[in-house]
């Protein structure tokens, strides 16, 4: 193998092509995947071969055998969870990173992308409207966002409470209770896993699954002092209802907690004056969490996780060896710090440089259009919907999620089905206040107002395939048994 510059031209070409046939071929291919896992399986088997291929061939057969099987997850009638496209200059800057190929942990180390980070970490901040002084680290998804956020709380709230964690660790420190809406994403409890602070005490929530902050207090009042976290949610996984920040962040005050956000999606309503006011009083909290790769619409890895306190954030991920360049040796807690302060990795690659690459596409006035203009397209397909005999709309629509009932669960399940293997558009099924549902989630950019017609009329002839189908049985005397299509647990998203 050569070491020469060139060995990659050749590679890169084909890899160019193979990703623009894929991008043209995303308005008018079906949704789903051609062919199943097992189908691929079958084709991969057999051992490793025994001679080298070069580069080039490589990547022909690599795009060759992904191609069936590959899910149109960027097409602009792709809702089936909350999965956002790539906007070109995030696409184009992913691919940047790659062949810079920097480790994007140390400061000293790799300057170009830790300014980059940096500054879209002020962008971000201001979007938002967080506080400017607050961390910003890059984590793999939402999952490690929370991870992050939750990890700080833990170390604030038991130093709050007299416990070295750092040096005791969790045996017999103070019980750390942590209260969550009884609609939050499933990944929160996950998180809690991974911290040792086991299962959380969960508050009432309304009809849109919004935490109810008068639960909150009698909850609080009743469980006396001690360390405790409450985690809120920007963005509910079915309604795209968020809890009454203000007023739920008050009361946590009161009880000297440290307030978390679960923001994947929800958060990014924060930038848009139109839906600002859902999240009144967001800037209150201690740590926020939310995906680039959701509304933002960057590549996918890329969480985005947000502490108010940089100095403990950086207790708890910091790390200190005589071969690593710190960033300001003199004083760890001030300035930018180390990227690997902020995020539980020591190597990564440099995730932030795509979001720098789309907040500088999209400046201000770009962000606020895109995230409108996803909510434009929630509610389009909502009115819509609302226009097919049989169809209800669940929630309020107000962000960007649609929840759908078509009548009876059977019968929703067996349009969902219908509308799956129609492929035309990609919606999926869930279940919601004990109903199933078919769950729209608009993260696109690229969504318009052709996607939602062709996506209306998707449903509106898996409504007729059925109803068809339906009279056919009757007619004959038989009943057709609907295909389960929801998911194993009904608040699921994509959060890697």
């Amino acid at each position: 193998m050569s070491a020469q510059p060139d060995a990659y031209f050749e590679a890169l070409d084909r890899a160019l092509l193979h990703a623009q046939a894929w991008l043209a071929s995303l308005p008018s291919r079906p949704v789903g995947p051609r062919v199943d896992a097992d189908t691929l399986a079958a084709l991969s088997a057999g051992p490793l071969p025994p001679a080298p291929t070069s580069a080039a061939d490589v990547i022909d057969e690599l795009a060759s055998f992904a191609e069936p099987g590959l899910m149109a997850m960027p097409s602009g009638r792709f809702f089936g969870w909350v999965i956002g496209g790539t906007l070109p200059a995030a696409l184009a800057a992913d691919w940047l990173v790659t062949a810079w190929d920097q480790n994007a942990g140390m400061r000293f180390a790799t300057p170009a992308t830790a300014v980059l980070e940096e500054t879209a970490a002020g962008w971000l901040l201001d979007l938002l409207g967080l506080p400017p002084g607050a961390d910003v680290g890059f984590t793999t998804g939402a999952t490690m966002a929370n991870f992050v956020g939750l990890a700080a709380g833990r170390q604030w709230v038991l130093e709050q409470a007299g416990w070295d964690l750092d040096r005791h660790g969790l045996t017999g420190a103070p019980r750390v209770r942590v209260l969550v809406g009884a609609e939050r994403h499933d990944v929160i409890d996950l998180t809690l896993r991974y911290l040792g602070l086991g299962a959380p005490i969960v508050v009432d929530v309304d009809d849109e699954g919004r935490l109810r902050p008068d639960a909150l207090a009698e909850l609080l009042d009743a469980g006396g002092s001690g360390p405790t976290i409450v985690c809120l949610q920007a963005g509910n996984v079915h309604s795209g209802a968020s809890d009454p920040m203000g007023a739920a962040i008050d009361v946590a005050r009161r009880h000297g907690a440290w307030v978390h956000v679960d923001g994947a999606f929800g958060l990014w309503a924060a930038a848009s004056p139109r839906f600002r006011d859902q999240l009144n009083g967001l800037e209150g909290a201690d740590s926020w969490a939310t995906d680039a790769h959701k509304t933002l619409n960057v590549p996918y890895d890329c969480g985005v996780a947000i502490v108010s306190r940089p100095e403990v954030v950086r207790r708890v991920f910091g790390v200190h060896t005589s071969y690593l360049i710190a960033a300001d040796a003199t004083n760890e807690h001030r300035g930018p710090g180390d990227p690997f302060e902020k995020v539980p990795e020591l190597s990564r690659r440099a995730r932030g440089v795509p979001v720098w690459a789309a907040l500088r596409s999209l400046g201000r006035t770009g962000t606020i259009a895109l995230v409108d203009g996803l909510a434009a397209n929630a509610q389009a397909l909502a009115d819509g919907l609302r226009a097919i005999p049989g169809v209800e709309v669940l929630n309020q629509v107000v962000f960007t999620q649609v929840c759908v009932s078509f009548g009876s669960d059977d019968r929703t399940r067996l349009v969902t089905e219908q509308l799956i293997a129609d492929g035309s558009a990609w919606m999926s099924g869930s279940r919601w206040h004990d109903r199933d549902i078919l769950r729209i989630s608009v993260s696109n950019w690229s969504t318009d107002a052709a996607d939602v017609a062709l996506s209306l009329a998707a449903v509106a002839r898996a409504c007729a395939a059925v109803n068809a189908e339906g009279a056919a049985h009757a007619a004959a005397g038989t009943v057709r048994d609907a295909t389960p299509v929801t998911p194993p647990h009904p608040a699921t998203d994509d959060r890697a």
